[in-house]
């Protein structure tokens, strides 16, 4: 389980969103000092997938999903206050049955 926080202070967020499938996966990116990035975003029902480039840790603060990650037939579900990490140049299918799922996405290096 991880530890979400509840706000992000001292950053600088990008007013233009991140649009993905019609709208169905919207995001914010938010701009830190140490020049590190994470973004906020929302997911409507519906699956879809997603290509890194850089490695990424979801973190999901609301509601649920159902991951695969690139290269597995393996799936996992995720609920509020857990993680799920992909590898750089990979990928994941994240469906969301029902509401909406909300997710901080952080940049690893």
């Amino acid at each position: 389980m991880s530890t979400l926080p509840d706000q992000f202070a001292g950053v600088t967020v990008q007013t233009k969103a991140n649009v993905y499938f019609d709208g169905n996966v919207v995001s914010h990116t938010v701009l830190f000092a140490d020049q590190s990035k994470k973004t906020l975003g929302l997911i409507r029902p519906g699956s879809y997938h997603f290509g890194t480039a850089a490695a990424e840790r979801m973190e999901i603060v609301a509601g649920d999903c159902v991951v695969a990650l690139d290269g597995s037939t393996q799936t996992n579900a995720y609920g509020p206050g857990t993680f799920f990490d992909v590898p750089a140049k990979s990928g994941f299918t994240i469906s969301v049955k029902a509401g909406l799922c909300e997710y901080i996405c952080s940049f690893l290096a």
